[in-house]
């Protein structure tokens, strides 16, 4: 399969082999008052476990959900009863959000038998399809994790592709965020953007809830300035939506990195160029 997406009729269709491992992936932005956990816990895809993006993450960061490294990831992804053999297939409550980013920390982990659900749960949920509830209890299984650096960035070296140009350095946060007419989030991080990076909001790249079709995306892209065959690292506010135009990029035959940072780290700091206005 050459496409980081499977069908809700592929999932059905192979739900009971049991190297297929749905995992939920529901997040939501600080100031949501929903528990993904909960909802996870009142109906979820027969065979998922829950996938908590923040209890994955390096615990000792400042930051939200930045990377563990990748002894600690494969601790916890065989805690979950995950298996270096097995096909991951991602979905969130969303229809496609959060889903991208546990998909992209697989990937980076270099465990590549890794899929997003088109449409998520609602898709499932909405064609009737059957649903479980309750916590899984999960066999330990062996997993293997090794970071793949091609497809993670850092503050240096965003710092340093914004000064060369070599790499294409895209945001894909809310116009009025980027351009810093809408305040951030999270408290402490200035409004605006890095200079020289591009904005392609990643609402663009989904429709109903699910990643918009190859042609469509390529055409979003160029469209935007981006040239799809360029190298490319994806920024947003803490490296979740971003994840979302490395899959849009998976999808049209392209890799991408993420700035794992991402803005909350870029825009925090006090050693860090901030622009407003338009690109």
């Amino acid at each position: 399969m050459n496409d980081p997406m499977v069908s809700t009729d592929w999932l059905a269709d192979h739900l009971t082999d049991p190297h297929v491992k749905p995992i939920d992936a529901t997040w939501f932005m600080p100031g949501d008052p929903r528990d993904a956990k909960a909802m996870f816990e009142a109906a979820h895809i027969p065979g998922a476990v829950f996938f908590d993006l923040d209890a994955m993450s390096d615990l000792s960061s400042t930051l939200p959900h930045m990377l563990a490294d990748a002894a600690t990831f494969a601790i916890r992804a065989g805690v979950l009863g995950l298996g270096r053999n097995d096909t991951i297939v991602v979905y969130d409550g969303h229809g496609l959000f959060s889903a991208a980013r546990a998909w992209w920390n697989f990937r980076v982990m270099s465990h590549n038998k890794v899929y997003v659900l088109d449409g998520g749960i609602p898709r499932w949920m909405a064609e009737g399809r059957p649903l479980k509830t309750g916590t899984p209890r999960p066999k330990l299984s062996p997993f293997d994790a090794k970071l793949d650096p091609a497809l993670v960035r850092d503050i240096q070296q965003v710092s340093t592709l914004l000064q060369s140009g070599t790499e294409q350095v895209v945001d894909v946060r809310a116009l009025t965020r980027f351009e810093g007419t809408a305040p951030e989030p999270r408290p402490g991080v200035r409004s605006g953007h890095m200079p020289g990076a591009k904005n392609l909001p990643f609402t663009e790249l989904i429709t109903n809830g699910a990643l918009r079709p190859r042609d469509d995306l390529l055409a979003i892209l160029r469209n935007s300035g981006i040239d799809p065959g360029r190298p490319l690292t994806a920024t947003c506010g803490t490296g979740v939506t971003a994840s979302v135009l490395a899959l849009a990029m998976a999808r049209v035959g392209h890799a991408a990195a993420v700035y794992d940072g991402s803005w909350t780290e870029w825009g925090s700091r006090s050693d860090t160029s901030v622009v407003t206005g338009p690109a």
